[in-house]
């Protein structure tokens, strides 16, 4: 039994030891670089590293995300749905597609509605 945890400790081990290599590696090779005042400096994209660190994002670009994880996940719940559709129908009749249909009348309804709102516009 234990011959079976061979290539995982294996595998741990070969996996540790390049970490720790390339961590060794980059510690000799980067002290033995010159330092400069310009070198230390934060180097952000060719942008000078002036102002707040954290820049503040608006409140819509938050609820956009939540809605777009929202129905993401929901609709990733129709894939079992689809999955077993065929075999569903043919035991027990068509009353999966109407409660999944159910369920995307209430995606919809949401979707209408957050949009009604305004939580999809960006101009705002």
């Amino acid at each position: 039994m234990q011959e079976n945890y061979l290539p995982v400790l294996l595998q741990i081990l070969i996996a540790g030891g390049f970490a720790g290599a390339t961590l060794l590696v980059s510690v000799l090779l980067g002290k033995a670089a010159a330092r400069s005042q310009m070198k230390d400096s934060a180097y952000e994209c060719g942008m000078l590293p002036i102002g707040e660190a954290q820049p503040r994002f608006s409140v819509k670009f938050y609820i956009v995300a939540m809605l777009f994880v929202l129905f993401d996940i929901e609709v990733v719940f129709l894939y079992p749905w689809a999955v077993i559709f065929k075999d569903y129908v043919a035991v027990h009749g068509v009353s999966i597609f109407w409660a999944a249909l159910s369920f995307v009348m209430i995606l919809f309804l949401a979707y209408g509605y957050a949009w009604k709102k305004g939580a999809l516009d960006w101009k705002n």
